[in-house]
């Protein structure tokens, strides 16, 4: 199945403005492609630039991406791991453009086989209940943000920290009481603290039946969090510190780790992350599904790939929830609430709608 043209879109969703430790943003920096064959089909891809977490752009994954494609054209599109190797030998990292990339493979060869991409890639469905997440606010804020949640039916919470240990604290406090003890609270400080202010956040947080923090400290702190590990009440969550399986790997052994997050952002795609969850499943290291600020399309693929992953036990699938004010997306995963569902379309089931594509920047190779 011959690649004969890819096109590329400046994938831009306007959004209400999210903050956390790193920065804010008031849109999704997205690139979408479409990989054309001679099979007469196009598998779809997405993804999600986050400058201040992966360090990538929208531009700098528009000018890699004419550059993948460049590679790609009149290459079989079956043979996936020759395919993504092509890009990591012309380029490392660009781990966000390589996920679209990636995910447009596995979307063809899945519509190849006539099948969805959770069968491709071995899965079944199982019930899958996101978290949704609050942006770092003032604590009175963000309580009352949580208890909007709670009402509109939310059963976990994913609160973002990582301005300040104090402030951080009082936040947690402020809204583990207007939730009260029945909704789960996982936090993310977004490598916002030092490793003293690690220890005092979440030693002050002990007692607010915390699920697991993610990312608490800058990843040149690597080797502390082993010694923060036995001095925090909350487990511990690896995020920026794990992009592959070689990461996982060391993570593990050092045992700086209770959990991972999966993003196929770090990733750069679902291969790679695939690699991540056997590594993780091996040593009995649960991970979880999260993302940047993808749309439902890259989101579908996500499900896909949670119901072909069973070590996946959390999941952190909120991003199209996140203040997106255009929905860009037909076909593909849909929520009932907090639970996430998608159809047996076959290949990741989700595509672009053409007329919020013909507003987009586009790029033909």
């Amino acid at each position: 199945m011959i690649i004969t043209r890819i096109d590329i879109y400046r994938f831009s969703i306007p959004m209400v403005p999210f903050t956390i430790a790193t920065g804010t943003m008031d849109h999704a920096q997205n690139v979408f492609i479409r990989v054309h064959t001679d099979a007469g089909f196009y598998g779809v891809g997405e993804c999600s630039a986050f400058p201040m977490i992966v360090g990538e752009t929208q531009d700098t994954c528009l000018i890699m991406a004419r550059e993948f494609a460049k590679l790609w054209k009149g290459k079989d599109a079956l043979h996936i791991e020759d395919r993504l190797q092509q890009l990591h030998d012309f380029t490392a990292g660009n781990t966000t453009i390589k996920s679209a990339f990636d995910m447009a493979l596995y979307d063809l060869a899945a519509k190849h086989d006539g099948l969805p991409l959770y069968k491709f890639l071995g899965g079944e469905r199982r019930v899958v209940e996101t978290d949704i997440t609050i942006g770092i606010a003032s604590p009175e804020v963000m309580a009352q943000k949580a208890v909007e949640f709670k009402d509109l039916g939310a059963r976990i919470l994913k609160v973002k920290l990582g301005k300040g240990a104090s402030e951080d604290i009082a936040r947690v406090k402020h809204i583990r009481r207007a939730v009260g003890r029945d909704m789960k609270i996982r936090i993310d400080a977004n490598q916002g603290w030092s490793f003293d202010a690690a220890v005092y956040a979440l030693q002050a947080m002990g007692d607010c039946d915390i699920e697991f923090c993610e990312q608490p400290m800058r990843t040149w702190y690597d080797d502390r969090l082993h010694e923060l590990m036995q001095l925090s009440p909350v487990k511990i969550m690896g995020d920026e510190s794990i992009y592959n399986h070689h990461d996982a790997r060391k993570q593990i052994n050092s045992r700086s780790c209770d959990y991972i997050n999966i993003k196929f952002a770090k990733s750069g795609g679902i291969f790679e992350a695939s690699q991540i969850h056997d590594v993780a499943a091996e040593k009995n290291i649960p991970c979880m599904m999260g993302g940047m600020l993808e749309s439902r399309i890259a989101l579908s693929a996500k499900l896909h790939f949670v119901y072909a992953s069973p070590n996946i036990k959390f999941y952190d699938m909120d991003t199209c929830m996140l203040g997106h004010k255009i929905d860009p997306c037909v076909g593909g995963v849909t929520y009932d609430g907090y639970l996430l569902d998608i159809t047996d379309a076959i290949g990741i089931g989700a595509d672009a709608n053409d007329e919020f594509l013909k507003g987009c920047e586009l790029f033909v190779i």
